[in-house]
């Protein structure tokens, strides 16, 4: 596994069947969610992303924008226009009409069939998926991103947006899980090539797997985070010297080797410590590598400043909050 594999594999689209309305301009759809990561892309037409705080994007077809939460946003014909805002998720796309918040469809017709770019005629469809971030693995990735993100069609998610257009076209068996499945998909050619993007600034950890020395100590990290590794361990797997590794992953990742693999551990052992309510202490620390509970606990407490049982009790709490 890789790091930004890692990072990903908990951000899952869920219930993107769709509601679907007529509208004429001027119209303005505002996503009440707050959803800790929504994607919204465009298939046909053209409109405004409108967020609290950052400029407003304009997603003309196959443009696909991703809004961090839990800011609401806002998705209109025109930057000024006149329309009062329709709150989607409450009204625009419940169960009963047919979908569910996260994912919205509909004709927009102008009064002329014409469609002359953002604001004008013509049909818009806007798909919106949302994706529930749980845990502190994932979390990593939203410390990563922007409140907003922007990606121009053209690029490797367009094939994924052609598949996305055609399951919306039919109504078939299983149709919720395939749209599910191809956001998740567009999610990750979106944020790939906003991490590679001319001049971007991605994260440390994303630029370093592509290096041959900092990549391969990352996987191995990242594969066996149990494993007893010392800096001679992981450099002999890599099949380089302590030094060449240890200056390597510094400069490209920020911190040494075993800092990073710490850190790692602590978040993994952050969910379980959630995730598996009957697992002692002593099973968790064995899990990511420490035979000894009491060190286990330490290194947590060091990283997380919290120790381990208190970080359950608050994040039990916090969760049975949330589930009611």
């Amino acid at each position: 596994m890789d790091a930004f594999g890692d990072l990903i594999r908990g951000v899952r689209a869920h219930g993107s069947l769709f509601g679907s309305s007529t509208l004429s301009p001027p119209w303005a759809l505002h996503f009440v969610d707050g959803a800790p990561l929504t994607l919204c892309t465009v298939l046909g037409g053209s409109g405004w992303i409108l967020t609290e705080d950052d400029p407003p994007e304009p997603l003309r077809a196959y443009d696909t924008v991703v809004v961090r939460g839990p800011a609401t946003f806002t998705f209109v014909d025109e930057v000024d226009t006149r329309a009062e805002p329709v709150e989607c998720g409450q009204d625009c796309a419940t169960p009963e009409q047919g979908g569910t918040r996260h994912r919205l469809g509909w004709a927009d017709d102008g009064g002329d069939g014409a469609d002359d770019g953002l604001g004008g005629g013509g049909s818009t469809t806007l798909i919106v998926g949302a994706y529930p971030v749980r845990g502190e693995i994932s979390r990593r990735l939203l410390d990563a991103l922007p409140a907003v993100l922007r990606v121009d069609g053209g690029g490797t998610g367009d094939p994924v947006l052609d598949h996305l257009a055609a399951e919306v076209a039919v109504d078939t068996p299983g149709q919720q899980v395939v749209l599910d499945r191809l956001l998740d998909w567009m999610l990750v050619c979106t944020l790939r090539e906003w991490f590679d993007r001319p001049g971007g600034e991605p994260p440390a950890w994303w630029a370093a797997q592509r290096d041959p020395v900092a990549g391969d100590a990352l996987r191995l990290l990242h594969a066996e985070p149990a494993a007893p590794w010392t800096v001679a361990t992981l450099a002999d797997r890599i099949g380089v010297s302590r030094s060449t590794l240890a200056k390597r992953f510094a400069d490209l990742v920020g911190e040494p080797p075993l800092t990073y693999l710490t850190r790692w551990r602590m978040t993994l052992a952050a969910d379980l410590l959630i995730e598996k309510k009957a697992a002692t202490l002593a099973d968790i620390a064995r899990t990511v590598g420490y035979s000894d509970p009491f060190g286990f606990s330490a290194a947590f407490k060091r990283v997380r400043g919290v120790n381990p049982s208190e970080f359950r009790r608050i994040g039990t709490a916090a969760a049975a909050a949330t589930a009611g």
